[in-house]
């Protein structure tokens, strides 16, 4: 994976950015606040079509365009996949909506043509790595669900078209879960509602299975050697319909149990939720809403048997973090074939002399990195030699002569 051209349009503080990029690492230089997060933000949201910076996309509009009655901010990166060079564009178009109002929309072109986001996300690849992406690790189930999510969606072609299918099934279920609470009715309306909350909702269960696997075998060697081989890295995925048959009267298993579930097939998945769905159904007819499915799974991160989002130091929460976004280029890279590009902001102010030796180590096997600092000497000058610097400043870009 290579990406070759850089334009934007409006792209938050960068009115007009249009740039060749080098095949190579690019260090974005400058004080805070200048764009050089928004850089990143742009080459990552043209892989995931979201960002990581915000869900309201329409403050990724320029504050000044904005004010216009029709606002467009536009995105178009030129690449290479494989030996196939391919133009993809986003346009994220602010319109007049009623009576004084405005509405987003966005629309996306693959070689120029038209294309739904699920069908073309993981097209182009970019795996990035920002200090707050320690929520993944600290903060609620939500977070970690967030990034199975698009970790997933830029790596299994079906995954973002098979999740939204399934996210419309639970708001149509938990509608009429709603409804027969307050109204009562018939509940075997339900069936339908289950059947198809089980046909999507298995399926991402097992991808995600594999995926945590997967992804713990290139994390947990990983860490092993950022931490000189003194902590054991392990993920554990906790899915809240769990299809691991347990034991008579054992509620579940701790946390620090390794379990595998790489043997189970898709429709003993199906099956197995279909009937807890069954099981569960007056509880959540009371309660008015779905109980379990992958809309409520969680993943843990234990160093030594520790929940490392409750016990974990500083120390150990970054360096879990760093395993786990280099793992991801890894693992992408062994399902695709594809290099991701690497996108690093500010990481290395957070890091010590060892792991930002590490780092730089690792992210010399990727085809293309991008990192943005305020302070060139948190790199060796053997590293800074070979690579490109852009300073950044107001806005602008500016390749260093």
């Amino acid at each position: 994976m290579y990406l070759k051209h850089l334009s934007l349009t409006n792209f938050r503080s960068l009115a007009r950015l249009d740039v060749e990029i080098p095949q190579q690492t690019v260090l974005l230089v400058g004080s805070n606040a200048q764009g050089k997060t928004s850089v990143l933000e742009a080459i990552y949201f043209l892989a995931a079509f979201t960002s990581f910076q915000t869900h309201a996309e329409r403050q990724i509009i320029n504050f000044h365009e904005a004010k216009n009655s029709l606002a467009v901010t536009r995105l178009v990166a030129d690449y290479q996949r494989g030996k196939t060079k391919h133009r993809l564009e986003v346009r994220l178009i602010l319109e007049p909506s009623g009576v004084n109002g405005q509405r987003l929309r966005k629309e996306i072109l693959l070689d120029g043509v038209k294309r739904h986001a699920s069908d073309i996300i993981g097209h182009f690849n970019a795996v990035i790595f920002v200090p707050q992406m320690s929520q993944i690790i600290e903060g609620g189930p939500e977070e970690r669900r967030r990034y199975l999510n698009l970790a997933l969606a830029q790596t299994i072609p079906a995954y973002a078209r098979v999740l939204s299918e399934y996210g419309q099934a639970l708001a149509q279920r938990n509608a009429l879960l709603k409804a027969l609470n307050e109204n009562g009715g018939n509940r075997n309306q339900l069936q339908a509602w289950d059947e198809t909350l089980v046909k999507f909702g298995a399926q991402i269960i097992l991808w995600r299975i594999q995926a945590v696997q997967e992804i713990e075998r290139f994390a947990s060697r990983i860490h092993h050697e950022l931490t000189r081989g003194t902590e054991i890295l392990r993920l554990a995925y906790e899915p809240a319909y769990d299809p691991l048959p347990k034991p008579n009267g054992q509620f579940g298993l701790k946390l620090d149990t390794a379990i595998d579930r790489s043997g189970i097939e898709l429709d003993e998945i199906q099956n197995g939720f279909l009937e807890k769905l069954k099981s569960l159904r007056a509880e959540e007819i009371a309660r008015g809403v779905t109980t379990i499915g992958p809309h409520r799974d969680d993943l843990r991160f234990l160093i030594n048997k520790a929940d490392v989002g409750n016990y974990g130091s500083r120390g150990q929460l970054r360096t879990t973090l760093l395993a786990l976004k280099l793992a991801e280029v890894e693992w992408m890279k062994e399902r695709s074939g594809e290099c991701p590009v690497i996108l690093l902001d500010e990481v290395m102010a957070e890091l010590d002399l060892n792991r930002r030796a590490d780092l730089l180590k690792y992210v010399n096997r990727g085809e293309q990195v991008l990192f943005t600092t305020t302070d060139t000497s948190l790199f060796v000058n053997d590293f800074i030699a070979r690579s490109e610097i852009w300073d950044v400043s107001g806005g602008v870009v500016r390749p260093r002569k």
